[in-house]
């Protein structure tokens, strides 16, 4: 065999080399990706029906409405007392103690706890943040998030005695820049404070969660989560890196044996675009599984970190359906 045979058929080996090791490369990363983005039951299919407290709405919006009626941010230290002193209000009409956690004065994390019925079980948390960025009224990022802890926190009360599981809730100040992923953001300044974080079964962040839309191709992703879900705005999401998969599922398939409205859920690495764009992030950093509950903001809502980001262009029959799901999962925790 001449040389220059022996040097095609050696790169004629080294071709089919690299070609098959291409091909198990594209095949890890595929069976990868839908690997983390699995989850467990089936998405409600059915028509969206009316919620089961017929007043539940009514509640959120009124919520809202309290929230919404301004910005919300250390640029106006009597708009982040105001937002603190309404939640504290509803917490404390509901027979809550509220404990005050400093974060940077005068803006606090607001906590109230509900004690499971059996001693030394773990811990789930529950938060959502009460601020905004400068100029938007903020009715879906997050007053709709605060809104819909705040009726879980009623619904938790009610149930008093039934929770397998001791509930942390909390209402966070600061998640927006320039705070977002600094020591002075309010979700980290808690999960910091966590002394034994092996006593957390995981945190839920309740982030953007009003919007939806029935329109076709009203849903965005970054890439490659358009190839996996769908491109109409009308579910609820569950959010978040692959270190809180387990967790994940587990409350995906939890919600999904109880709510009445589509939901899709699943987890990637945190360099894709607005995976950790909320508290959850804190937890996840100090090694507690998290993820988000949310309609995903930026990716379906026009409205965020704008000015028209009102009340009113939020849906809150679907909320509320939202909110009955996550009851049916919390107090059976």
């Amino acid at each position: 065999m001449s040389f220059i045979e022996q040097s095609e058929k050696r790169g004629g080996l080294a071709r089919r080399v690299f070609l098959f090791l291409g091909l198990g490369f594209l095949t890890f990363l595929v069976a990868g990706f839908f690997w983390a983005t699995a989850t467990p039951g089936t998405s409600w299919e059915e028509a969206v029906g009316d919620p089961e407290d017929t007043e539940l709405p009514a509640r959120l919006e009124t919520h809202v409405l309290q929230l919404a009626n301004s910005p919300r941010s250390l640029a106006s230290t009597t708009s982040i007392m105001r937002a603190q002193e309404y939640i504290e209000f509803e917490l404390a009409s509901l027979g809550y103690t509220v404990e005050r956690q400093g974060v940077v004065p005068p803006a606090n994390n607001l906590i109230v706890k509900v004690e499971a019925v059996e001693p030394n079980v773990k811990t789930l948390v529950i938060g959502a943040h009460y601020d905004t960025v400068p100029g938007s009224p903020g009715a879906d990022d997050n007053a709709s998030g605060v809104a819909a802890l705040l009726e879980l926190a009623r619904l938790l009360k009610s149930s008093k005695g039934m929770a397998k599981t001791n509930i942390e809730i909390v209402f966070y100040a600061n998640e927006e820049p320039p705070y977002f992923k600094t020591a002075a953001m309010g979700s980290y300044v808690h999960a910091q404070s966590i002394e034994n974080r092996e006593s957390i079964e995981g945190m839920m962040s309740l982030e953007t969660m009003g919007y939806f839309s029935d329109e076709p191709d009203s849903q965005n992703y970054p890439f490659p989560l358009s190839l996996r879900y769908p491109s109409t705005g009308n579910f609820i999401a569950f959010a978040g890196d692959t270190s809180s998969r387990e967790f994940l599922r587990q409350m995906v398939g939890e919600f999904r044996d109880h709510a009445k409205i589509p939901s899709v859920g699943g987890t990637v690495p945190s360099v894709v675009q607005g995976i950790d764009w909320s508290d959850h992030w804190a937890y996840s950093e100090a090694g507690i599984p998290a993820f988000m509950v949310t309609d995903t903001a930026i990716f379906r809502n026009p409205h965020y970190h704008r000015e028209s980001d009102v009340p009113e262009t939020l849906d809150y029959d679907r909320l509320a359906l939202v909110v009955e799901g996550l009851g049916k999962v919390l107090v059976l925790k």
